[in-house]
């Protein structure tokens, strides 16, 4: 089930980035829902994902794996390249339109990743007994694809010379998605799928918290407190599915 989420995901991801390749106008869509998406993401990993470690792992060590997967994708985007092409604080959508020179090689990499984290994240959520959580996590993740893919594909027509070149590249980038789920799929049984889902599902949490926290950052820096308005929708409704779907799975 997870492989297959996985690859709707990846679905998702590049038709949004195909409307970012023929619409340039794509990048205000992608900025309004941007800090949405962003906080769904955080509310995602502080109201569904945390919880559920600290009850497995105390709320020491629960924390602590959170924290790691934060680091490791702070590493990448620190010293790698940011890893969310509509997340980074340092991508200016107004400039999505512009010939994005030798930006194109780092864009797919990082993109690709993210991708891959994913992928592994839904795969993950859905290793576990059905429950909230795995919905949410599936949820949280195609609704990120939408800025994200469009974001893509608006940036990555700016960097290449044509449309097919680019389109390809968005393809390979998001296919990274259902890459993601397979390996986790594949892997989990082999050393214990419960075991693997926790620490994958910490890895995928703390990329959403780092995620989302630099949606929301980049959009506070952009457009000030107008940004906080969608987020903290996004994060409130984050936490309410989540009781929401747990509620009703009971």
């Amino acid at each position: 089930m997870g492989t297959i989420l996985s690859l709707v995901s990846a679905a998702i991801g590049v038709f949004c980035a195909v409307l970012g390749l023929w619409s340039l106008t794509g990048a205000q869509a992608s900025r309004r829902v941007v800090p949405f998406s962003g906080g769904l993401l955080v509310g995602i990993s502080l109201f569904g994902v945390l919880p559920d470690l600290a009850e497995r792992y105390s709320w020491a060590g629960g924390p602590a794996l959170l924290a790691v997967g934060v680091a490791l994708l702070w590493l990448v985007g620190r010293y790698v390249y940011p890893v969310c092409p509509s997340c980074s604080h340092t991508h200016q959508h107004e400039l999505c339109s512009a010939a994005l020179h030798g930006f194109a090689t780092p864009l797919v990499v990082a993109a690709t990743l993210h991708s891959f984290l994913d992928g592994l994240g839904i795969a993950a959520s859905q290793q576990r007994s059905a429950d909230a959580l795995g919905t949410t996590v599936v949820l949280a993740v195609i609704l990120h694809k939408i800025p994200e893919g469009v974001a893509l594909g608006v940036m990555l027509r700016a960097a290449l010379p044509t449309r097919a070149s680019a389109l390809l590249w968005c393809a390979l980038a998001e296919s990274a998605t259902f890459l993601g789920g397979l390996l986790e799929s594949i892997v989990a049984p082999g050393l214990g799928a419960r075991w693997v889902s926790y620490y994958v599902l910490a890895l995928a949490g703390g990329s959403f918290l780092y995620l989302g926290f630099h949606a929301v950052h980049g959009e506070w820096r952009r457009r000030g407190r107008p940004a906080f308005a969608p987020a903290l929708t996004g994060a409130a409704g984050a936490a309410a599915l989540q009781q929401g779907l747990s509620f009703l799975l009971r």
